[in-house]
């Protein structure tokens, strides 16, 4: 991704490439038990995850959301653009085409509509300017706000797994695939 993307405005919005200065803001929100609970890594400490974080591939797929009204950060999203699956003879045009998302916001910031319209920014962003043919995104079952926003994006649940994920609980829960073709996204007006 270049950075003439950046920052994304949507709305209310501001979205742009996290840096390691914002780290510390990130993790305020990330170690608190209601937000880690559905997060895949979750460091207990602030130095493990900087260490995590600060991971070159990892701090260049994480976004910041910020208010545009107050600069407030409002929570965090990841891209990851990936390659599709393909046949051996193909397998270049697959390259490239399509992105997987992740969201985390802070509890203050639930409910407000922010999680919608960042991610809605960033599918045009796919869809658009980036050209991807696809993306997709999942989550535990039992996160209904996350997959219910999904739903109401417009992606189509294409996975509903029984107890195939491990949580850090130790509990084994379901999982739900969500995806999103480029033709089946309306361009935003």
């Amino acid at each position: 991704m270049t950075d003439a993307l950046w920052p994304l405005h949507t709305e209310r919005l501001e979205i742009r490439p996290a840096a390691a200065a914002d780290l510390g803001t990130i993790w305020e929100y990330r170690r608190l038990p209601e937000v880690n609970r559905w997060l895949g890594p979750a460091p207990a400490t602030r130095e493990a995850f900087d260490e995590l974080y600060l991971d070159p591939e990892r701090l260049a797929t994480t976004l910041l959301i910020t208010r545009q009204q107050d600069g407030a950060v409002t929570g965090d999203l990841m891209l990851r653009i990936g390659d599709a699956w393909a046949q051996r003879e193909v397998i270049e045009q697959a390259k490239g085409t399509e992105a997987e998302l992740g969201w985390t916001l802070a509890p203050e910031h639930t409910g407000q509509g922010y999680a919608t319209e960042a991610v809605r920014g960033v599918i045009d962003l796919c869809f658009g300017a980036l050209g991807l043919r696809r993306v997709h995104a999942g989550c535990f079952a039992d996160n209904e706000p996350s997959w219910r926003m999904m739903e109401r994006l417009g992606m189509r649940r294409e996975e509903h797994s029984r107890k195939t994920a491990l949580h850090r609980s130790g509990e084994w829960m379901d999982g739900m695939n969500y995806g999103l073709l480029a033709e089946e996204w309306p361009a935003s007006g």
